[in-house]
């Protein structure tokens, strides 16, 4: 999945991403590669979780990368259990409509998916948060920091509903 970059700049400068005067030529091109596991669990009700994937500066506003959730049901029904992936939908969610091109996409199967976003961001440190609820299930939040432009890579480990999680920064 990758994020659409029209309108990106406009959004990044809205949210506190770019420095104030930034031009997005003056902007460190990076990819944030991230891959996350979703563990196979044994349990007599198994739902796939919805996953929220986001950025926190500090006095920044959080941003939105990508939201895993059931798109397909009926007159948009899935957005309904949103708000369960609690810090994510305080955080930025609740402010925003769905499902939004190039950030929402279908919940994800057990195993490992690969995503390249490709955010325009300004030097300084950032988190990188992905937080995971399932129905009749638990909720888990991972926190990757990251500073820009030196880059790296981070990782984390859930312990139930997320396994672990990658986070490489290159520019």
């Amino acid at each position: 999945m990758q994020l659409r970059t029209t309108g990106l700049t406009a959004t990044a400068l809205g949210a506190g991403l770019l420095a104030p005067g930034m031009a997005p030529s003056s902007v460190n091109a990076q990819t944030l590669e991230v891959t996350l596991t979703i563990p196979r669990l044994t349990v007599a009700e198994y739902h796939r979780p919805y996953v929220a994937i986001w950025l926190e500066k500090e006095g920044a506003p959080a941003k939105t990368l990508a939201v895993f959730y059931d798109v397909d049901m009926k007159n948009n029904e899935g957005t309904k259990w949103l708000r369960d992936i609690r810090q994510w939908w305080r955080a930025s969610g609740r402010s925003m409509k769905f499902p939004a091109a190039g950030v929402t996409g279908a919940t994800k199967a057990p195993g490992t998916h690969k995503l390249a976003l490709k955010p325009q961001l300004a030097p300084g440190n950032y988190t990188l948060v992905v937080e995971a609820a399932r129905e009749v299930g638990g909720r888990e939040l991972l926190r990757l920091p990251f500073a820009l432009p030196k880059g790296g890579t981070a990782r984390a480990a859930g312990k139930s509903e997320l396994g672990a999680v990658t986070l490489t920064v290159k520019r």
